[in-house]
C-alpha cells in the first residue's frame, strides 16, 4: 500500500490547467511527477513529516488534475444512481477529504524511490488511456503503477490509480457496499465524515 499512496501524490502538482488542456496524458502525469520529486526534495517541513503541510499543499492543488466525481462513482459502485443530488455532492467531499487525509502522511515518507514509465498505447480518438509506470525502490522489488485518464473539455483528468493490479476505487468499493447496506447512503456519508474527523484529530489538523 505504501506504493500506492505514494503513486497518489506523485501526482499533486502546480501544473496549469490551461497547460494540462494542451498535454499528451503521458506527459502530463511525467510532468507532474517531476514536480512533486523537486517540492519534495527541496521542501524540509514535507520532509520533517509535517502532514498539515502536505494536507495544505494537496487540497491546493490537487482538484484540477483528478475527476473525484468519477472516482467517488465508481467506489460507490450501483449505488451511486439511488443517491440524491445533495448526497452525490456530500459523498464527493467526504471522499476527497478521506483520500487526502488518509494519504497525506505518504507524501512526508518519501525518500529514495523512483519512477520510470512505459511507452504509452493510445490511438487516434482515444479519449480513455492507461499510463503505465514502475516505482522503484532500493532494496525492494519495483512496483507497477497505471493510472487511468479520461479526456475532458479542459484536458485530460486521473480517475483511478492500479498498483499492482489492484484499482484505488474498487478497493474501496467493497466497504462502501457494507455500509450502504447498514445504513443506506446516509449512512455511509456519516461513516465517511467521522473518519475523517478521527483521521483530523490524530494529526491535529483542522
Amino acid at each position: 500500500m505504501k506504493a500506492l499512496f505514494l503513486s497518489l501524490f506523485l501526482l499533486m502538482s502546480t501544473i496549469a490547467p490551461t497547460a494540462a488542456a494542451e498535454t499528451a496524458p503521458d506527459v502530463l502525469v511525467r510532468e507532474i511527477s517531476d514536480k512533486v520529486l523537486e517540492v519534495i526534495r527541496n521542501d524540509s517541513a514535507l520532509r520533517a513529516g509535517d502532514t498539515r503541510e502536505a494536507v495544505k499543499a494537496i487540497e491546493t492543488i490537487v482538484l484540477p488534475h483528478f475527476d473525484f466525481r468519477r472516482m467517488t462513482m465508481l467506489a460507490v459502485g450501483r449505488d451511486w444512481r439511488d443517491a440524491t443530488p445533495e448526497q452525490r455532492e456530500q459523498l464527493m467531499d467526504a471522499f476527497y477529504l478521506l483520500l487526502v487525509r488518509t494519504y497525506s502522511n505518504a507524501l512526508t515518507q518519501y525518500r529514495d524511490q523512483t519512477i520510470a514509465f512505459r511507452p504509452l498505447r493510445m490511438s487516434p480518438g482515444d479519449t480513455t488511456v492507461r499510463v503505465q509506470s514502475e516505482v522503484r525502490q532500493p532494496g525492494g522489488q519495483p512496483v507497477q503503477v497505471d493510472y487511468s485518464l479520461q479526456k475532458a473539455e479542459d484536458g485530460w483528468k486521473i480517475f483511478d490509480i492500479v498498483v499492482a493490479g489492484v484499482s484505488l476505487v474498487t478497493n474501496y468499493r467493497g466497504t462502501f457496499a457494507q455500509e450502504i447496506r447498514a445504513g443506506g447512503i446516509d449512512g455511509l456519508i456519516r461513516s465517511l465524515e467521522s473518519r475523517n474527523r478521527e483521521l483530523a484529530e490524530s494529526r491535529g489538523q483542522s
